[in-house]
């Protein structure tokens, strides 16, 4: 048996055994060379939130403070409007509690600043400094499992001028509405199967998908889904397994 087969057949038996050891609740992983990145929806601010106990913590309507529960406090970095390609560069606030479907919670002044569609508000969000900190869930995931190299370019960012300029009205559009919920990317489609196999024992979901990226990329995903409540109400689904790094990706 050569070397690759070998180290294959070990992989195997490792994930079919479910012999790993689980990433702890709080545990901190640094992130030097592969910086957190997430794409999904952020949820824009406001005091209902606050009085209606969606968001544990108050955000200043008019600050340049994001809630973002994967990231220590005072963490730099870049929220993009993924539909109209505008950066903002802002920091991480407290750590707060706010619905496990978004991806962060951010000012009214940064929606503005991003001309964010209040209907579609899809972000990235990109940690762009070294000393940003990782906190990962406690998750049911394998490290074999997971090909977690989320490399991000964090180029050309600029910060505009935001003390001279007027709140503008936040943007409620329709566009045509495709996404799916990035599970997971496998070196190989054996453990992809497996992933899809354990998707359908242990929740609701019945029809977890396997694309081909690459050679040796194959990734796990739901959808399509056309509407944001069937998008919101899958990822609640999946989400009680526990992954660290779920991601809504836009349809082209």
């Amino acid at each position: 048996m050569s070397y690759k087969s070998l180290i294959y057949f070990f992989f195997i038996i490792v994930v079919s055994g479910c012999s790993s050891s689980s990433v702890q609740n709080n545990d901190i992983i640094s992130l030097q060379r592969n910086l957190f990145s997430n794409k999904g929806f952020s949820l824009v601010y406001d005091e209902t939130l606050f009085q209606n106990k969606i968001v544990s913590k108050k955000l200043d309507e008019r600050g340049l403070l994001i809630f973002q529960k994967n990231l220590k406090k005072n963490s730099l970095v870049k929220i993009r409007n993924i539909l109209n390609n505008k950066t903002i560069l802002v920091k991480v606030g407290k750590n707060a509690s706010y619905p496990s479907f978004n991806n962060s919670v951010i000012s009214k002044r940064i929606a503005n600043e991003l001309d964010l569609d209040l209907t579609e508000p899809y972000t990235e969000i990109i940690s762009i400094s070294e000393n940003s900190v990782f906190f990962a869930k406690r998750t049911k995931t394998f490290d074999e499992e997971k090909n977690v190299a989320n490399k991000v370019p964090v180029n050309n960012i600029s910060i505009n001028d935001l003390n001279n300029k007027k709140e503008k009205k936040l943007k409620k559009t329709r566009k045509n509405f495709s996404y799916t919920i990035k599970i997971a990317d496998f070196y190989f489609n054996e453990t992809a199967f497996l992933m899809v196999k354990r998707i359908k024992n242990e929740t609701k979901i019945k029809n977890p998908k396997i694309e081909k990226i690459s050679n040796e990329e194959y990734r796990v995903y739901l959808g399509p889904f056309d509407n944001i409540s069937s998008l919101q109400n899958s990822f609640n689904d999946i989400n009680i397994l526990g992954f660290e790094n779920l991601e809504i990706i836009k349809n082209d």
